[in-house]
């Protein structure tokens, strides 16, 4: 069996707020620790039946790159679900959820 890791490390000021986060990745093409700005972790505790969250992002992470991160994270997250549930409609749902989202905080979804 093969075994890869993911490292986060997160540097935090005094009073506990991410002033950098760096990710790692044991199948990255470079062992660079790579800064982001943001993450959204979700884990499914399948004992439990509920999700746990890590919800982290940096103090200087500006608005605008927030709403963009959160529309691209919906994004994703239909392609996500349509591929493990095979729920087109529902998806086909969220993506105009995604484009009022990205109109409503005057995101342009051009690029």
């Amino acid at each position: 069996m093969r075994q890869a890791e993911i490292k986060i490390t997160v540097n935090l000021d005094d009073n506990n707020m991410p002033e950098e986060i760096l990710w790692e990745s044991t199948d990255a093409q470079n062992s660079d620790k790579v800064p982001v700005k943001s993450m959204l972790l979700a884990l499914w505790d399948h004992n439990y039946k509920n999700s746990m969250r890590i919800d982290l992002w940096t103090k200087d992470m500006p608005v605008d790159e927030m709403k963009r991160f959160f529309y691209e994270t919906l994004q994703t997250l239909g392609d996500t679900f349509q591929k493990a549930t095979g729920e087109q409609a529902i998806v086909e749902d969220l993506r105009d959820y995604c484009a009022h989202f990205a109109d409503k905080m005057g995101i342009d979804t051009r690029r």
